[in-house]
C-alpha cells in the first residue's frame, strides 16, 4: 500500500535527488562522448557511432531484467533500496575509466569505448530503474504523482545542465593551444572524475535519507520464479505483460521516437556550438542555463497547468514546443534570417527562444512521468500484479535506446557529410562552408517530421482522471 495523503517536501526532494546523478551521467554521455571519441581523439564517427550504439542492445536487456528483479526481490530493505545501492560506486567507477582510456589505436579505443560505455549503462540501470519505480510507489495519488515526478524533473534538469556546465565552465577554458577547450583530451578525464562523485553522493544520499518508507511500500505479490536462475523467463514474461497495456504502450512507442531525435541533437550540440554557431567559451556558458531556467519555471506553472488541463494534452503540448523551438533556429539560420555569428544579437535571440523551449518541454516530461505511475494501476488491475519496475524499465529503454540509435545516426551523418575530424580542426576556419550546412541540416528540419509521428503516438492515449479513479476504486475493493 502507497503511503496514503500528501507526502512531505522533504521527502520529495530526498527522493528526487538521485536523479541529479543519473542526469549527470546521461548529459555527459550524451553530449560529450561521441565528440570526445570522434572529433578529439581522432576516431572514425561511424566507428565511434558504433561503439556508442552499441548499448541499446544491452540496454533491451538489462532495463527490463533489472526491474524485474527489482520488482519480485524480497529482501528486508524493501525491493528498490539495494538496487540502488549496488548500483552507485561501479557506475561511478566505470564512467571515469570510459573518459580515461589507456589505449591509443583506433580499434583499442573502440574496444574499450564498447566495454566501459555498457558498464557504464548497466551499473547505471541498477540504481536508476529501482529509483523511478520508488516514485510510482510513494503514493497512488492522480495528482501527487505528478508533483513527485515534478521533483525528480527539477533534479533532472539541475543535473542535465550541471554536466555541460561543469565541462565548460571548470575543465574547457581556453589556453594558447587550445582555443576551443572542449578539443583538450586532458579535460576529460577530470570531469568524468568529478561527475562520478556527485553521481554517487546523490544515490547514497536518495537511498539513506527515504529507508523509513521501505515498511509503507508495496511489497512482491509472489515470490515464485524469484530465483537467478528464472530471471530472463520473468522478464521476458513481465515486459510483454506490460507492453499489452494499451495506454502505455503508445506511450513507449512515442517516447521511443522522440528519443531518437534528441539523440541526434544532443550528439551533435558540441559539434553546433563549436563550428556552426561559432560560440565563445563565454557565450556558450551564458547559453547553457537558458533551457533549464526555462525548465525550472515551467515546473513551477506545472502544477496549475495539470490542474486546468489534462496530462495528454500537457504532454503534446511539451512535445510540440521542443520539437519546434528545435529546429526553428537552425532553419532561421540556413535562411539567412538571425544575426550573423558574432553579432551582440545573436546569443540574446536564442536564449530567449531556450527559455520558452524549457517551459513548454518541462510540462512533457512531467506529464509522461505521471501518465506512466497511472498505466501502473491500469495494469494491476489487469493482471493482479504490480510491476513498476518493469513499467519504469521500459520508460527508460524508450528513452535510452534511441539516443544511442540517435548517436549512430548522427555519426553516420557526419560521415556521410565527409566531415573533418582530428587534432588539426580548431575553428569553423578549418571547415568547408558547404559542410556546415550540411550539419545544420542533420540538426535542423528532420525534427518536426519525427515530433508529428510522436504527437500522433501520443493521441492515442485513453487513461483520463475519471478512468483512473475507477481503477483505484476497484484495487482498494479487491484489497479489503
Amino acid at each position: 500500500m502507497a503511503i496514503q495523503g500528501r507526502l512531505s517536501f522533504n521527502l520529495k526532494a530526498n527522493y528526487g535527488t538521485a536523479q541529479l546523478g543519473e542526469a549527470l551521467v546521461n548529459g555527459v554521455l550524451g553530449a560529450f562522448l561521441l565528440f570526445y571519441y570522434s572529433q578529439v581523439l581522432g576516431m572514425s564517427p561511424s566507428l565511434a557511432a558504433i561503439g556508442v550504439g552499441t548499448a541499446v542492445i544491452v540496454d533491451a536487456i538489462t532495463d527490463p531484467l533489472v526491474g524485474s528483479l527489482s520488482d519480485r526481490s524480497t529482501s528486508r530493505f524493501g525491493r528498490r533500496h539495494p538496487f540502488m545501492v549496488a548500483g552507485a560506486i561501479p557506475t561511478a567507477v566505470c564512467l571515469y575509466l570510459l573518459f580515461d582510456p589507456m589505449v591509443s589505436s583506433e580499434l583499442g579505443l573502440f574496444v574499450w569505448m564498447v566495454v566501459f560505455v555498457n558498464l557504464t549503462r548497466t551499473a547505471m540501470t541498477v540504481f536508476h530503474i529501482p529509483h523511478i519505480a520508488l516514485g510510482a510507489e510513494l503514493s497512488d495519488n492522480y495528482d501527487e504523482r505528478s508533483s513527485i515526478v515534478g521533483y525528480r524533473t527539477f533534479f533532472g534538469y539541475i543535473g542535465g545542465l550541471a554536466a555541460p556546465l561543469l565541462g565548460f565552465g571548470l575543465f574547457f577554458a581556453s589556453t594558447p593551444e587550445y582555443a576551443n577547450g572542449q578539443l583538450n583530451a586532458s579535460a576529460y578525464a577530470p570531469l568524468a572524475a568529478l561527475v562520478a562523485c556527485l553521481l554517487a553522493v546523490s544515490v547514497f544520499w536518495t537511498a539513506w535519507t527515504t529507508r523509513h518508507t521501505i515498511g509503507s511500500l508495496p511489497v512482491a505479490s509472489s515470490t515464485e520464479g524469484s530465483s537467478l536462475r528464472s530471471a530472463i523467463p520473468n522478464m521476458v514474461r513481465d515486459t510483454l505483460g506490460v507492453l499489452r497495456t494499451g495506454s502505455f504502450r503508445w506511450l513507449f512507442l512515442g517516447v521511443l521516437l522522440l528519443f531518437v531525435i534528441i539523440g541526434v541533437d544532443l550528439a551533435l550540440s558540441i559539434h553546433m556550438f563549436t563550428f556552426f554557431w561559432e560560440f565563445t567559451h563565454v557565450e556558450i556558458m551564458v547559453l547553457l542555463p537558458a533551457f533549464a531556467i526555462g525548465g525550472v519555471i515551467g515546473i513551477v506553472l506545472s502544477p496549475m497547468l495539470l490542474r486546468r488541463y489534462s496530462k495528454k494534452a500537457m504532454l503534446q503540448f511539451g512535445l510540440m514546443a521542443w520539437a519546434s523551438l528545435q529546429a526553428l533556429p537552425v532553419v532561421l539560420r540556413l535562411l539567412g534570417w538571425l544575426p550573423e555569428n558574432g553579432d551582440d544579437l545573436l546569443v540574446p535571440i536564442l536564449f530567449a527562444m531556450k527559455i520558452i523551449q524549457g517551459i513548454g518541454t518541462v510540462q512533457s516530461n512531467i506529464a509522461f512521468g505521471s501518465m506512466s505511475a497511472d498505466c501502473i494501476d491500469e495494469q494491476e488491475l489487469q493482471s493482479g500484479s504490480r510491476q513498476a519496475g518493469v513499467f519504469f524499465a521500459a520508460s527508460s529503454f524508450a528513452g535510452k535506446a534511441p539516443v544511442g540509435i540517435g548517436n549512430i545516426i548522427a555519426g553516420f551523418g557526419l560521415e556521410f557529410i565527409d566531415w573533418p575530424v582530428g587534432d588539426t580542426i580548431r575553428t569553423a576556419a578549418d571547415i568547408a562552408p558547404d559542410k556546415l550546412v550540411k550539419l545544420g541540416l542533420l540538426v535542423g528540419p528532420g525534427v518536426a517530421v519525427c515530433a508529428l509521428l510522436c504527437f500522433w503516438c501520443y493521441t492515442q492515449y485513453g487513461l483520463t482522471r475519471e478512468r483512473h479513479e475507477e481503477i483505484l476504486e476497484e484495487l482498494h475493493r479487491r484489497k479489503e
